[in-house]
């Protein structure tokens, strides 16, 4: 209880900046809402860049390289949006990204794709930045590299998510938060991010979040969830932030120490004892009721639920479209925080090749 008033000193002396803060900057922002916000697509063909440095987790794994995927960045705050498409045909995917109503981006997002024993991986992540921008960007330059140096990220994927290796640094997504802290030491800054994240192996799909972004899948046109929002007053996780000696206030909502509207998050130095980056990690197999995957910042579930996400998601062939129809929906309900989506299809072959091959047709 002596941490979280000190906690609260702070905040009413300096004033502390969190998720869902009050700004003075609204008031400008307010102005040019009510001249109308302008905006353009910047549609583009995606371009891959291998990464430089090959992973290396001291197994024999035959490793390929790791390919960025739908890389680039728009910086007069419209949006953005880019898709791919698997050689095999097999797999799709298309992001969408637009700063909305904020002065500031701090939305990042991370799409990687590479081989390991001839399986293919694909890891999709939604970083949703509050109080700063750096530790959603740390997240996507590290927590994937950090996550594929795990050397039981193949034998044991989800042990590789929630656990790191007493051996190695950085092979977690708890290693990777502590990283990012002692990377920011020496500065002022108490930012921090959430994040979402799926990892495709062969067909098997984890989904570890960490935060109040979300993963929903569309299975036989039902949205299911995948992750749930790390909510203060989440009755596990109010229990488990008292445990620890915190406090949850309201606060216009539920907070923190009366700071910060989510329970678990990457950074936020001075709540650490609480709010801590231990993922919930799902697991799925894919099957052919599967039908697509949507991962998106609160910009976006703020003001689309999740089953008008999947419908809207339905409606488009292509995930870039998608995902570029997902984003604009939630601007026009009044998100008025970043949005940043990503919309994965599953392409399944349901055609059985005995009924099509002219060798197998009736006989007499």
């Amino acid at each position: 209880m002596l941490y979280s008033s000190c906690i609260r000193r702070v905040i009413v002396q300096v004033g502390f900046f969190c998720k869902t803060r009050l700004q003075l900057g609204n008031i400008g922002r307010s102005l040019n809402a009510s001249r109308g916000v302008n905006y353009r697509w910047n549609r583009q063909i995606f371009t891959m860049s291998t990464a430089s440095i090959m992973v290396d987790s001291g197994s024999a794994a035959k490793r390929g390289p790791i390919v960025d995927l739908l890389t680039g960045k728009d910086d007069d705050g419209g949006f953005v949006c880019r898709g791919w498409k698997s050689e095999d045909g097999e797999l799709s995917c298309g992001y969408s990204s637009f700063r909305g109503k904020r002065v500031t981006m701090e939305d990042f997002f991370d799409v990687k794709n590479t081989t390991i024993d001839g399986q293919r991986v694909c890891m999709f992540g939604i970083f949703d930045g509050h109080g700063g921008s750096r530790a959603a960007e740390y997240l996507k330059e590290h927590l994937f590299e950090n996550l594929l140096k795990h050397p039981q990220f193949i034998t044991d994927t989800k042990l590789a998510l929630s656990t790191s290796n007493i051996f190695k640094q950085g092979e977690s997504y708890q290693q990777t938060d502590v990283d990012f802290l002692d990377s920011e030491k020496d500065t002022f800054r108490d930012d921090g991010s959430t994040a979402s994240t799926a990892v495709l192996v062969g067909d098997h799909l984890y989904v570890a979040n960490v935060g109040d972004s979300r993963t929903v899948i569309s299975k036989g046109g039902k949205a299911i969830p995948l992750s749930e929002d790390h909510k203060p007053n989440r009755s596990d996780e109010r229990k488990r932030i008292e445990s620890a000696g915190g406090v949850v206030m309201w606060a216009g909502t539920w907070r923190v120490g009366g700071v910060l509207a989510m329970s678990r998050a990457f950074g936020n130095r001075m709540l650490k004892q609480f709010v801590v980056a231990e993922p919930e990690i799902q697991e799925q197999k894919i099957d052919e009721e599967f039908e697509l995957l949507v991962l998106a910042s609160d910009g976006l579930w703020d003001v689309v639920p999740n089953e008008d996400a999947v419908s809207i998601a339905r409606t488009e062939e292509e995930p870039e479209a998608a995902a570029r129809k997902l984003t604009e929906a939630a601007f026009t309900r009044g998100s008025a925080d970043n949005i940043t989506c990503i919309v994965v299809r599953f392409h399944h072959n349901k055609t059985d090749p005995s009924k099509t091959d002219p060798t197998n047709s009736q006989q007499d």
